[in-house]
């Protein structure tokens, strides 16, 4: 039985009625979209139709999902909050603090060992707040939320931007930053603008080589990194059903890389299949009694463009494998020839010395017996691989039954290893060099979602390309970044010339799913007694102290750095080795933009202290002027603060006295958690006056005293020389998102609220 059915069956018994009334109200037939959306509104039924990427609507999410590295901080603000117990269902899922090295079991040993005080701390708040609690290997948490807790028709909001996953279950799955998911802990209403609507029509169906993954791939190659931003995307079309339930996860995943608010799928035989596979029947017979209010409404579909605001189609009969990177998720190349031609242009290294399959993306049954059907190849074709191998699995249930079908041994036969069911290298958490930072240059595939420069292994000469979990096998087996399976030979060790034969693979176990020791904690039912200790002196966790409202004067504020290109939240709050610091807001400032690259010198972690005129570390220079209260402005680029949901990125820069973000378009959750820590994050009217930024500037807020919604900003800009610009600033600041700012944050307003 499905974790929660009752609340889930509380969730359809409110279906009917109110899409029937979002229907009345807007005059036309609805998305799948739309009718998740204006099911879950916090007022109840409908009473007005919304503008897409205008209004911000107040909603009401069905349960919260968080990974153990946002976990901390967003706990640690919980606790701030004044409740009881936890307002809707709440997992913690421990995925991101254990580094993959030599193995499983030896990894989760280490992890158990140098990260106790972090999981302690975690599952003891998760037992006094009523959050179940997930225990460090039980799986990734994208991948156990689909095997437990999605379900058709529901809206989920997770502490990561990958929270997206649950679209493959036909979710409204959304990526936010931990003050996000407190307010919705704390019984409160959840705010988003009502997203755009992108659809996405899928004809002809999947063979051979080409896989799920290469959906979304062409996808990020069409939108870019940032075309999907405010938008959901709505898959659909004949070969949407024809796709199982993980594939479809894989693409919904992988949305998170296009900027969209979140992906999914209308609810189908698929889905059913998955659902009663993973001991969900009372889900399925629920969803069955309302399937037609669980996707879109037939005339949509027949005449998409009159409903969504762009239409893509893409022919799956005509898709082939795709690699994607390095160094973004959006650069898009055909196996073979163009890899050739490609790769010699860029001086991309041809040799793969690493093949790593698994991550929330790709890490189901399905992915990993599809690539084990490449390696089983190898082994009976008498073929060595040339690269290296890592597997990781995506929850204990997967695991165990992929080790019960003899899955994993194949991947062991050909010297594979299989890491804990973890994130591992996905997400930086991989030893894979004594000093990445000059370790060589050297090219990877792997089946994950990011490829950004240091991502998997810090070693900033990595080039990582994203593949299918069986195009990923076969490359690796061959060691060839530019190899073609459909068309290239490989020499066996008995000098005959062999070729791969299709991939295939089970869309479920056929002895079903099986698992001894899932690794779930359920809370007790009354937690009042549970005392939760944070050291005074730990290195790792810290009570956090509320934020001080920024004022409405802001003066003589000095420029810390104008960062130069793609600034990611991994840029600005890095991952990898800094995890061990999610809980300690001070000690993890210490990475504070040592990652964004300083526009006026084109280095890293390298940029001029105003008071003194010396070139330092970011965080250093920032402590300083914080030491003589000075506030701080971050000039940034387009996409500012793409990637992870890391509330770090907004969190540090606030915390070390940062008092404006002002960059020439945000990514939506970075700008959602500036909003929240009580920061102004702005974009430039006339994105031509990023270059009129100095070194030595400083800046004046001429009118922030009447900051109101739809009310552009003016900032003046002195230079060096005396000399001196007025520009103009925009913001999407509502009314409540201006009571955050004066308040000083959303959580001190919600301290005061329940004072």
């Amino acid at each position: 039985m499905a974790f929660d059915i009752n609340m889930i069956k509380n969730v359809y018994s409110k279906v009917v009625e109110r899409v029937d009334a979002a229907r009345k109200i807007t005059g036309k037939p609805l998305t799948l979209s739309e009718k998740i959306l204006y099911t879950h509104l916090w007022d109840g039924n409908p009473t007005k139709a919304f503008e897409r990427g205008t209004d911000y609507v107040d909603f009401a999410p069905d349960r919260i999902a968080c990974q153990d590295a946002t976990a901390q901080m967003a706990l640690l603000q919980f606790m701030q909050a004044g409740k009881d117990n936890v307002a809707v269902p709440t997992t913690v899922h421990c995925d991101h603090l254990i580094q993959a090295k030599d193995g499983a079991a030896t990894d989760l040993k280490h992890a158990n060992d140098v990260s106790s005080e972090v999981f302690n701390f975690l599952e003891s708040v998760s037992n006094k707040y009523g959050i179940g609690f997930w225990k460090p290997g039980a799986g990734i948490i994208h991948q156990v939320v689909l095997e437990n807790y999605a379900f058709p028709g529901g809206m989920m909001i997770g502490t990561d931007s990958h929270t997206v996953n649950a679209g493959g279950l036909g979710m409204v799955a959304i990526g936010v930053g931990g003050a996000d998911a407190v307010d919705v802990m704390a019984g409160m209403p959840w705010e988003l603008k009502f997203p755009k609507l992108i659809g996405v029509k899928l004809t002809g169906k999947l063979s051979g080589w080409t896989a799920p993954k290469d959906v979304i791939l062409k996808v990020a190659e069409i939108l870019t990194v940032k075309g999907g931003t405010d938008a959901i995307v709505e898959y659909f079309g004949p070969g949407a059903t024809a796709m199982s339930c993980t594939g479809k996860g894989t693409i919904c995943n992988m949305g998170a890389e296009i900027g969209a608010t979140t992906s999914t799928f209308g609810y189908d035989e698929s889905m059913e299949r998955y659902l009663r596979a993973t001991d969900r029947s009372d889900v399925a017979d629920a969803a069955n009694e309302i399937k037609e209010y669980l996707t879109a409404d037939a005339e949509v579909y027949a005449n998409p463009e009159q409903y969504f605001d762009q239409v893509i189609e893409i022919n799956l009969s005509e898709l082939g494998p795709l690699l994607n990177g390095p160094f973004t998720p959006d650069l898009s190349t055909s196996v073979g020839k163009e890899m050739t031609e490609k790769a010699q242009a860029n001086d991309w290294p041809l040799q793969v010395e690493w093949g790593l399959i698994g991550s929330c993306t790709n890490s189901s049954y399905e992915d990993l017996s599809r690539a084990a059907s490449i390696a089983q190849q190898a082994i009976d074709k008498g073929l060595k691989t040339k690269a290296e191998f890592g597997i990781n699995p995506g929850s204990e249930q997967v695991r165990f039954t992929a080790e019960r079908d003899g899955i994993l041994q194949v991947f062991e036969n050909l010297d594979a290893t299989i890491f804990t069911n973890a994130c591992g290298p996905c997400i930086g958490q991989w030893a894979r060099y004594s000093d990445p930072k000059n370790a060589p240059k050297n090219s990877i595939v792997h089946s994950f979602n990011r490829n950004f420069a240091k991502r998997a292994d810090g070693n900033p000469n990595t080039h990582a390309f994203v593949a299918s979990p069986e195009l990923t096998a076969a490359i690796a087996i061959s060691g060839r970044l530019d190899f073609n399976p459909m068309t290239d030979s490989l020499i066996n060790e008995n000098g005959e010339e062999v070729m791969f034969d299709e991939p295939t693979g089970w869309e479920l176990p056929p002895k079903g799913f099986e698992v001894k020791d899932n690794g779930y904690l359920a809370p007790e039912k009354d937690g009042s007694h549970v005392e939760i200790v944070v050291n005074p002196n730990s290195e790792r966790l810290e009570l956090l102290t509320p934020f001080e409202p920024l004022g409405d004067t802001i003066k003589d504020a000095k420029l810390l750095i104008k960062a130069h290109g793609k600034c990611t939240t991994d840029h600005i709050s890095m991952a990898g080795p800094w995890l061990r610091y999610r809980g300690h807001l001070d000690n993890i400032s210490n990475n504070m933009l040592i990652g964004a690259v300083n526009a006026f010198n084109m280095k890293t972690n390298f940029v001029k202290n105003q008071l003194t005129g010396e070139y330092d570390a970011v965080p250093k220079v920032q402590r300083e002027y914080k030491a003589k209260g000075i506030k701080t402005v971050v000039v940034g680029d387009h996409n500012y603060g793409e990637g992870s949901s890391r509330e770090h990125a907004a969190m540090e820069p606030r915390h070390l006295g940062v008092a404006a973000v002002l960059v020439k378009s945000f990514a939506r959750i970075h700008e959602t958690n500036l909003k929240k820590q009580g920061m102004l994050g702005l974009t430039f009217d006339n994105e031509a006056d990023y270059d009129l930024i100095q070194e030595d500037d400083t800046f004046n807020f001429v009118d922030l005293n009447e900051f109101a919604p739809n009310k552009p900003l003016t900032i003046e800009i002195v230079h060096a020389d005396g000399s001196k610009n007025t520009i103009v600033t925009n913001h999407t600041y509502n009314e409540g998102q201006i009571e955050w700012y004066k308040e000083g944050s959303a959580l001190n307003l919600i301290k005061k609220e329940n004072a």
